[in-house]
């Protein structure tokens, strides 16, 4: 009796380890059709010459989200011929005022983002991959499949960051091998949902 009840307690420790909604390192991800702050409609597809995508799910007012815009600029700059940054505000904006589609589109402005930031309109798409913070990233390769989740890097201060988890995994990507680490821990704000 006792071996079958610490049986059971094993399963059920195995399926809350590793059972949780949105994508899984080797699922491939759905296209999307997102808004984005030049008032243009996007998709992964509509993006040419991509070998693979950095999708962030990001925001206007999270500090941690703030913290990393520079960083975010500098890996578009870095990668984005090959691999463009794709943010996604998936913000309530009723919930969160600060990070509807107009602050989004002062925001890209005011910092001279040089990436999409489209707007996760009715909350459909970060359910999908199973984002949870705001920064939350998913590196796909060029056939949508998903490659690393997690952490861009280990600090979120720039002056204290010793692990580049996000460029590593690139880095991997275009020497034609997985990432390791594949996943980490994605450190941020919850993200905002619709209230009622």
């Amino acid at each position: 009796m006792k071996k079958m009840i610490f049986g059971l307690v094993a399963i059920g420790v195995l399926v809350a380890m590793t059972s949780h909604s949105g994508y899984h390192v080797g699922d491939t991800a759905t296209d999307f059709s997102l808004k984005g702050t030049d008032d243009q409609m996007h998709s992964l597809a509509s993006i040419d010459g991509a070998k693979g995508y950095i999708v962030i799910f990001t925001c206007n007012h999270c500090p941690y989200s703030l913290a990393y815009e520079d960083r975010i600029i500098a890996l578009q700059d870095k990668y984005g011929s090959e691999y463009p940054v794709v943010a996604i505000n998936p913000n309530d904006p009723v919930a969160y005022p600060s990070d509807n589609f107009e602050n989004m589109k002062l925001r890209a402005e005011e910092k001279g983002f040089n990436f999409l930031y489209l707007f996760d309109d009715g909350q459909k798409v970060y359910p999908q991959y199973g984002a949870t913070k705001t920064p939350h990233v998913f590196l796909l390769d060029a056939q949508r499949t998903v490659k690393y989740i997690g952490a861009i890097d280990n600090s979120t201060k720039e002056d204290g960051v010793t692990k580049k988890y996000l460029e590593d995994a690139i880095e991997a990507l275009k020497k034609g091998e997985n990432p390791t680490p594949a996943t980490t821990k994605a450190i941020g704000c919850s993200i905002k949902v619709a209230k009622g």
